[in-house]
Formats: C-alpha cells, sequence, structure tokens
C-alpha cells in the first residue's frame, strides 16, 4: 500500500467490535494510520463511536483515487441497513477475519 508520486490514496473502512455486533464506517488517506488512531484512542472519549464500542477491528476496505469518490462510496455505505453491510462485507471476507494485521 505504498504510495506512488502523483497518486491520491483514500480509503473506505468498515470496523466492528470483538464479537462483531458493531458495524462503522468511515473514511481515510492513511488507513493504517487510522486504525491504529482507533485502537489507541479506544476508551479515551466515551463519546466517540469507535470508542465506546472498540470498534477497531478491521474488516472491510475499499481503495480510492479520488476523495470525492471515496466520501460519496462511504455515504452510501453509511446509509445502508445492516444486512447490506453485511453482504458486502462478505462478498471479500467471508470469514469476517480481522485485516488489521494484513495492512
Amino acid at each position: 500500500m505504498a504510495k506512488t508520486k502523483g497518486t491520491h490514496n483514500y480509503y473506505v473502512y468498515i470496523l466492528t467490535n470483538k464479537n462483531k455486533t458493531i458495524l462503522y464506517t468511515g473514511v481515510t488517506n492513511d488507513l493504517k494510520n487510522r486504525i491504529r488512531f482507533h485502537y489507541e484512542n479506544a476508551g479515551l472519549n466515551p463519546k466517540a463511536f469507535t470508542s465506546k464500542y472498540r470498534c477497531y477491528y478491521l474488516i472491510y476496505f475499499e481503495h480510492f483515487n479520488s476523495i470525492e469518490i471515496a466520501i460519496a462510496r462511504e455515504k452510501q455505505i453509511k446509509g445502508w441497513k445492516r444486512f447490506k453491510k453485511e453482504d458486502l462485507i462478505s462478498t471479500l471476507n467471508p470469514e469476517w477475519n480481522f485485516l488489521n494485521e494484513t495492512i
């Protein structure tokens, strides 16, 4: 996932908690550091969704070169019902493995 000169990298990602009962969708330009941020700040801000629900397990992500397209995709996924998000996750990660160590 190294950046190539002249390209932009944006990611739409879905996190879950340890029991896979909560789903959180976000967008970032640095997926590895964003996941680290969620993990390191878990519990520090009880009002933050990912902190409150301990969502820092990556189970799905998509790559984009355009921030506008990435934000539009994030909004689209956020508008979906849970079952549709589950179907999306299962297309690329059928076992719902935690992907944190693979990025």
